[in-house]
């Protein structure tokens, strides 16, 4: 071998070796001084009041054990949106961000390549996520799109808030429900003692139950309302057989196929807050009557009798407060039924009468 030859490859070795030096490990490393990690403290409240709170990804009840069994939270399951906008100049700096529960834990990483000499930003979030999200001009608001599979399972929206960019890696974020959380109790208000207890409910169905639309998050103002609901559908509340107590001592919720002492035991739905119209949302109810012996006359078992009770006119301003839980009180009167025998009718309180947020439960 020439001397010209061992020189080529020493030389060649020599590169070799110092390319070797190069670990693949340190591109990462040199990319990441382009992103931030996001840590999120996390709490959902319900009209004001909080409900859940994820501290280093353990989600606590901090009210009482029915409300937070009743009402949704967040499914680490399902991902959440994030907004961010430069709250000097209105710069969409975060377009959408998908967050994932990652470990029991939210995180996600802010790319501030392109955020220049941005000092605050401005961030909004929403649960679940979605993928299309419409933003007003000036990104001053977002249009959120919530299907009937989403309301069903209580959407949050956060309130709008402002972070320091450094110190973007702890991020306080407070879930608001925007959605109405609803439910029944009902009992037998027959008058006559003669005509009580003979009350079986069979079906109890909800007509028109607002259940998709369009909630629009105003950044500016620091606002969220619903603007557009575009679906209604029917709830079947119950479907059974079960036997109505006699006045409101033994007034029950609603569940499924039976009567419960529990609010976190009955059959409650979410709907999005909407104008209650007249004529429109009404509660159809369907019972039978057992036969009996009155002044030595029979009369005999009446099966699917139906008593319709309209929701207008019970709400201030026929309008639900989006967050809030309600429980309808409906009260069965045989009088009604056999007109023959009635005295008094006294359904009136009953039909009308409405817990806001069932704090007397």
């Amino acid at each position: 071998m020439t001397m010209l030859s061992r020189r080529i490859i020493l030389i060649s070795a020599t590169l070799f070796a110092l390319t070797a030096c190069v670990s693949v490990e340190d591109i990462p490393e040199a990319a990441s001084r382009t992103q931030q990690k996001m840590n999120f403290d996390i709490t959902v409240t319900r009209d004001g009041e909080v409900i859940a709170a994820e501290r280093y990804g353990v989600m606590t009840k901090a009210a009482s054990a029915e409300e937070f069994d009743q009402y949704a939270t967040m499914n680490p399951d399902k991902s959440f949106g994030l907004i961010g906008i430069d709250a000097e100049t209105g710069a969409l700096l975060m377009d959408n961000q998908e967050i994932y529960n990652q470990d029991g834990r939210y995180v996600g990483w802010a790319d501030n390549t392109n955020w220049g000499k941005t000092k605050e930003v401005t961030l909004s979030a929403y649960y679940p996520y979605q993928t299309d999200i419409v933003y007003h001009s000036n990104n001053e608001a977002y249009n959120i799109s919530f299907s009937t599979e989403e309301t069903q399972e209580g959407p949050l929206v956060s309130k709008t808030m402002q972070q320091a960019v450094e110190k973007i890696n702890q991020i306080p974020i407070e879930f608001q429900h925007i959605t109405n959380d609803i439910g029944f109790k009902v009992c037998d208000v027959t008058p006559d003692e003669r005509l009580q207890s003979l009350i079986h409910l069979r079906k109890m169905t909800v007509y028109n139950v607002a259940s998709a639309g369009v909630f629009v998050n105003d950044l500016k103002n620091l606002d969220g309302k619903w603007r557009k609901v575009g679906y209604y559908r029917d709830v079947v509340v119950f479907d059974g057989d079960a036997k109505v107590g006699i006045g409101s001592e033994n007034e029950k919720f609603v569940g499924f196929d039976t009567l419960e002492d529990r609010m976190m035991d009955s059959h409650r739905y979410y709907s999005v807050p909407d104008e209650i119209r007249l004529g429109k949302q009404y509660v159809e109810v369907f019972y039978d009557i057992d036969g009996f012996t009155l002044n030595d006359f029979y009369y005999p078992p009446l099966y699917n009798q139906v008593s319709k009770y309209a929701l207008y006119g019970l709400l201030p301003d026929n309008v639900y407060v989006y967050g809030k839980q309600y429980t309808f009180h409906i009260g069965l009167d045989l009088s009604s039924v056999y007109h023959e025998i009635t005295f008094a009718p006294s359904v009136g309180e009953w039909e009308t009468k409405i817990y806001e947020n069932n704090d007397d439960f």
